[in-house]
């Protein structure tokens, strides 16, 4: 990659690395000294600038608020033992990006201003990348319609701003989940496989009902019959049955997760067998009651891998083995986390040194 872009960089004078506490790092609240900002104007990207995070005007007219045009992606940014800094895969963020771009109606993004805004970011703000284990630097590349006119209409103007928090662990513990056979996250011909906002604000509501019945998240089920399972909460689905890793095929309804596709070439490396195709409820209930299904974990950026205890389903709660005695994905997690902070060798070329 060429730095061809004319970056106007504006420093803070507040800066708040010294007063940060890295071992109380709540997801996604506390946000690094700068941020990256471009618009799209008359056809083009344009006004490149790295400025201290903060506040945006902006007009409560813009479409973005009245027609749903935003789009985002998550990735993150490992410090390895040398002192570098790595970002994981950074390429297929950008590939998602754009594809949720396009069926949005909204504008790509060239490689040359994704890969440079964040390693214009990084270098600024390298100080906020974590060392601890299990810690990293989460980004958060965010696009919005910005056009001020009411109208049912893709905008002709856009933002795109690229941000950066510091984060420990998404999870903590084994999650209790619940099979959601009334809502949907997605439909057939939708934007289920878009990373856009209105996907994740119709999944608040059950969510929240979900969660006052004592559960951490949700499976979601197919539209059409809520007989086959898609997703959970903001991350794949994996189950381990009869040995073999057990997924969800993507489609329109399923988001194309990167630790799913980075998992499954580490489970394929490794000889795991790995299915891709529909899951039925029905297969999922039936395999741990029978004890063929033996690991169950949802898997994404923020999640990582994240292990599922108890699945809840038609009044009833299943429990799942001990998580102490899950080989397949406790293996393929470690060899993940070893290889994006650098403890071994980076034989795929996941990681991209900034």
């Amino acid at each position: 990659m060429i730095d061809t872009l004319q970056i106007k960089t504006t420093k803070t004078s507040h800066p708040r690395l010294a007063e940060t506490d890295f071992n109380n790092l709540p997801f996604g609240k506390i946000y690094t000294d700068h941020m990256f900002v471009a618009d799209f104007e008359d056809g083009e990207w344009k006004n490149f600038e790295i400025m201290p995070y903060g506040e945006i005007q902006m007009s409560p007219a813009i479409s973005a608020l009245h027609y749903g045009q935003a789009i985002f992606e998550g990735m993150k940014a490992y410090r390895l033992p040398n002192g570098e800094i790595s970002v994981f895969r950074a390429n297929k963020n950008l590939e998602r990006f754009n594809i949720s771009a396009d069926r949005m109606a909204m504008p790509t993004l060239p490689e040359e201003i994704f890969m440079q805004a964040v390693s214009s970011l990084i270098a600024l703000d390298k100080g906020w990348v974590p060392s601890q284990e299990n810690y990293s630097l989460y980004l958060r590349p965010v696009m919005f319609a910005t056009d001020t006119s009411l109208g049912v209409r893709a905008s002709d103007t856009y933002k795109f701003v690229l941000l950066a928090t510091p984060t420990g662990p998404y999870y903590n513990k084994a999650l209790k989940v619940k099979i959601e056979t009334k809502y949907t996250r997605a439909n057939e011909g939708g934007v289920g496989y878009a990373k856009t906002a209105g996907n994740y604000a119709r999944s608040l509501y059950p969510f929240a009902q979900a969660q006052k019945e004592g559960f951490d998240q949700l499976i979601w089920t197919d539209s059409a019959t809520h007989n086959y399972v898609e997703e959970s909460g903001a991350a794949n689905l994996m189950f381990v049955i009869d040995g073999k890793i057990v997924t969800a095929a993507v489609g329109e309804t399923i988001l194309n997760g990167i630790t799913r596709d980075t998992l499954i070439a580490l489970a394929k490396n490794k000889g795991i067998e790995v299915e891709e195709r529909k899951v039925s409820v029905a297969e999922i209930i039936e395999g741990i009651k029978n004890g063929s299904l033996t690991e169950a974990f949802a898997v994404g950026t923020a999640a990582t891998v994240t292990q599922i205890g108890e699945i809840g389903f038609e009044g009833e709660l299943y429990k799942l083995s001990d998580v102490s005695e899950r080989t397949i994905s406790t293996s393929l997690a470690k060899e993940l986390n070893d290889i994006r902070y650098g403890l071994k060798d980076d034989e795929f070329g996941w990681n991209w040194i900034v």
